[in-house]
């Protein structure tokens, strides 16, 4: 049965109203908590932070690129997204504000990596330095898509590090990862078989060689 609109709104009108709240105290005691808990989280996450930039404090001051950089072979801008010592995805490198995700513009030239950063530290990767460089899909903690980043492998002071990047282009990703391994000396992108997977180093020639001497 249909009722009029006035028939509605008085017998709307004499509805019980739902219960007000009235146990506000245990309310906010909860919510209290909750913050108590993510500041301690926020706090330890610093702590573990700061104690890992103590651990890495003879890490030499990062490289500057030169003068003369040369001229640019290639460019590209990105992400960064971190480093870790090489082959160890999960040892990530903190000192010297490298492990700072940021945007990123790298230029490669003859005598290495230009890597500037806007709003963080901007470092050089001396050819010389270059010990390697392959396509994986974690760095730092950060997993992407299969073969999203180019990882860099270098020599700092006594370590050997790799430094991920992610192009805003992806297809650039194999005219670099060329250039490098060219480039490079001593070995050819780092362990692979590290234990702290998942990362999947991509090496399409290692690859084919390990299926063709498995038959």
């Amino acid at each position: 049965m249909n009722l009029p609109p006035a028939s509605l709104a008085i017998r709307y009108a004499a509805a019980p109203e739902s219960q007000q709240v009235t146990d506000w105290a245990p309310r906010i005691a909860w919510v209290i908590g909750l913050l108590l808990v993510v500041a301690l989280v926020y706090w330890l996450m610093r702590e573990g932070w700061t104690w890992r930039s103590v651990l890495q404090s003879d890490l030499p001051e990062l490289p500057q690129a030169p003068a003369g950089p040369g001229e640019p072979k290639f460019t590209m801008t990105g992400r960064y997204h971190g480093s870790t010592t090489a082959g160890q995805w999960l040892d990530r490198i903190v000192a010297h504000g490298l492990g700072a995700r940021s945007r990123v513009e790298l230029t490669l030239t003859e005598h290495g990596v230009d890597v500037v950063r806007p709003g963080a530290n901007d470092f050089f990767i001396p050819a010389d330095r270059l010990r390697g460089a392959r396509l994986d899909k974690g760095i730092a903690g950060k997993v992407l898509t299969e073969n999203g980043l180019l990882v860099i492998t270098w020599e700092h002071g006594d370590r050997l590090l790799d430094s991920g990047f992610r192009s805003d282009r992806a297809a650039e990703h194999t005219a670099w990862l060329e250039a490098l391994r060219a480039m490079s000396t001593g070995s050819s992108g780092g362990p692979s078989g590290t234990t702290d997977e998942p990362h999947g180093t991509t090496d399409a020639a290692a690859t084919t060689h390990h299926e063709e001497g498995a038959r």
